[in-house]
């Protein structure tokens, strides 16, 4: 007859048995699975870190049976190298850096990118003196700037400082990274250069330049243009709201108005830890998704919880007032001009996190427009490159093991038939159209940069 309501010893150790394994089943499963479960991952201190912040507080990271620790670095070139060497399993890094060590530029490494962190995020500032002289030149329509507001407002201000002998110097972050291609994009739209490098000679990124680009870090930047070392630069947040809330500069225009929706952030790790962590780099790739769905849910619902989490010390470490200025769907130019700007930061919507191979060819096309890349290469080379950086298969895997888990939709990524390549695109201050497919003739299109089989050799630009 069979028993009900009565267990033996030997039955009541099989259910306590069963009820721990399935208690502790997710983390296990996964844990045993993991080829490296510590892992330390580097960032600098700027927002569009956050989802690597979101994913260790929200326990996103610990549900893929992983300890994260997360430590902020110097630098951008700091930060590289300590991936490189293993230090570091991975990192929060500039879209366009892992390029610069494909070809060899400054550092050559095999970097991987499996997920892009933010869209968008940046801006140029420029100093309480320049924007004065600026700001007669700007149109104004029902009593405000028109914006976004082009770099040709600047022309007058150039010609003062060439008839005085004085440079007009500004900063990016980073030689082969997003501020620097983006300054750039921007000056040359208005007709004014920005400089050539002439690799491997040369590496100053000044050659027949107007504006003097050069290098200091994010933190850095307020300060720098305040000791009056520099007239302006390009960077992530809060580094342009800083300059508003210090009243030392005027952010003139995002990177959203420059170049709409354009990859600012990846996720990096080094191709040898890619190969060896298969596993394990599922398992970020999960939390981070994640952690930018959380960011972008419900129109922005969770952001002020984001800025809390940012405002700590061992993250941006910046007032909760400033971060909440950009990252809330606003951004204020000029002290008072705030204006509505809700894709400022784009983790998660518009497949922001999707690794596309059009936003890779994209930043090889401009490394190559000023120099960095100082030979012809042919259209299939570009892709080429951008499939040997970028891992959209270990981000649809990933996306594939939440589906199945029940934590997103499958309407929440591209389709298994996405491509990688994005359909042509004017969104650019300037109105050129990219086409990933035709990275030439992109370039061609340029009046100011490198293009066909011009090189730059003995500081001039030859056919």
């Amino acid at each position: 007859m069979k028993q009900t309501g009565q267990f033996t010893s030997k039955h009541r150790l099989t259910v306590l048995t069963t009820v721990a394994i399935l208690a502790f089943a997710p983390n296990a499963f996964v844990a045993e699975k993991l080829e490296k479960e510590s892992l330390k991952l580097g960032f600098i201190k700027l927002t569009d870190m956050a989802p690597l912040a979101v994913a260790l507080e929200k326990g996103y990271f610990e549900d893929e049976g992983l300890s994260v620790q997360l430590e902020a670095q110097a630098n951008w070139k700091v930060l590289l190298d300590r991936v490189v060497s293993g230090e570091l399993d991975g990192a929060h890094m500039l879209a366009t850096l892992p390029f610069g060590t494909a070809i060899g530029y400054g550092t050559k490494a095999d970097i991987v990118s499996a997920f892009t962190l933010t869209l968008n995020g940046d801006a140029i500032t420029v100093s309480n003196e320049v924007w004065k002289q600026m700001k007669p030149q700007i149109p104004v329509k029902d009593g405000k700037l028109v914006h976004p507001i082009k770099a040709d407002t600047l022309k007058p201000l150039l010609e003062k400082y060439k008839a005085a002998g004085k440079p007009f110097n500004m900063a990016m972050t980073f030689p082969v990274g997003t501020h620097n291609m983006k300054l750039r994009y921007w000056l040359a739209a208005g007709g004014i250069k920005p400089g050539y490098y002439a690799a491997p000679q040369d590496t100053s990124g000044q050659i027949d330049a107007e504006a003097m680009l050069s290098v200091t870090p994010p933190p850095q930047m307020p300060s720098t243009m305040d000791s009056g070392t520099i007239v302006g630069y390009c960077v992530g947040e809060p580094w342009n709201q800083q300059a508003v809330f210090k009243g030392i500069g005027v952010p003139v225009i995002s990177d959203y108005e420059l170049m709409k929706n354009s990859a600012e952030k990846i996720f990096g790790v080094n191709k040898a830890w890619a190969d060896k962590n298969p596993n394990t780099h599922k398992a970020v790739i999960k939390a981070l998704i994640r952690a930018s769905m959380w960011l972008d849910a419900e129109s922005n619902k969770n952001r002020n919880e984001g800025v809390e989490m940012l405002s700590q010390k061992q993250y941006v470490g910046a007032d909760y007032e400033v971060l909440a200025n950009s990252m809330n769907g606003s951004f204020e130019y000029e002290k008072g001009d705030k204006r509505d700007l809700p894709d400022f930061n784009v983790f998660f919507r518009h497949n922001g996190s999707y690794p596309y191979y059009s936003d890779a060819i994209w930043s090889l096309t401009q490394m190559r427009r000023w120099g960095q890349i100082n030979e012809y290469k042919t259209d299939a080379w570009y892709s080429e490159i951008a499939k040997q950086v970028y891992r959209p298969d270990v981000y649809m895997a990933a996306a594939k093991a939440l589906i199945a888990e029940g934590k997103a939709k499958a309407t929440d990524f591209p389709a298994d038939n996405e491509t990688g390549i994005k359909a042509p695109s004017a969104d650019f201050i300037d109105g050129v159209t990219f086409d990933a497919s035709k990275p030439n003739d992109y370039l061609a299109k340029f009046a100011i940069g490198l293009k066909g089989k011009q090189k730059v050799v003995g500081g001039q630009v030859v056919d």
